[in-house]
């Protein structure tokens, strides 16, 4: 009886252990057929194998190779301001507006042009006269005078060179004025990039 038991419990549990070792031997087999058929390689050495480096290998030959291009690019746009070359100008000397602008600053005689060796010479006549109170602000007083005279000219100067670009251009760009009062201060042989004639008067069309 205890025997014929044990043979239907057994005969009943085959199917069992049988559908496992199936499913089992089925999982193996998908493992097996989708593997690379070589190891997984670790993170460190994917990473190594993808690192690239960030910065040159000479450091010191590449920080001199830039400023052997810097220096260059600094001695070509001083050229060109030298020759008038607007390939290589600074970008607030370039464009159409701004060689008008020049021409016409440099067409005109302008008081802020003198204003540099006048105001020296009254500073060294102020100091030669110091000892005589009245007659150093006789000096100084003249020297104001001529500051106002530049200013006002400056100031004449730039309304009539507004309308002229606004009649040619139709509009003025930004930094125009300060622009052309600040070359209108300088000294001719002084100024860059260089006036495109050599005199006066030839004013720009």
């Amino acid at each position: 009886m205890f025997s014929r038991n044990k043979t239907t419990s057994a005969d009943a549990a085959d199917p069992v252990a049988e559908a496992a070792k199936i499913e089992q031997s089925g999982v193996t087999g998908v493992t097996g057929a989708s593997g690379k058929g070589r190891p997984t390689p670790k993170r460190s050495q994917a990473q190594a194998a993808n690192r690239r480096p960030l910065v040159p290998s000479d450091r010191r030959a590449a920080a001199r190779a830039a400023r052997e291009k810097q220096r260059e690019a600094r001695a070509r746009q001083y050229k060109a301001m030298q020759e008038g070359d607007e390939r290589y100008l600074p970008v607030r000397d370039k464009g159409p507006q701004r060689r008008y602008v020049r021409e016409y600053v440099d067409a005109r005689w302008n008081v802020g042009e003198f204003f540099l060796p006048i105001a020296f010479l009254f500073i060294l006549l102020n100091l030669l006269v110091a000892q005589y109170v009245v007659f150093a602000m006789y000096v100084l007083l003249a020297l104001y005078a001529v500051v106002l005279i530049a200013i006002g000219d400056a100031i004449f100067m730039w309304q009539r060179l507004k309308r002229r670009l606004r009649e040619k251009f139709g509009t003025v760009e930004r930094g125009t004025a300060m622009y052309a009062v600040m070359r209108a201060f300088q000294m001719r042989r002084s100024r860059l990039p260089r006036p495109t004639h050599k005199k006066h008067g030839v004013w720009p069309e």
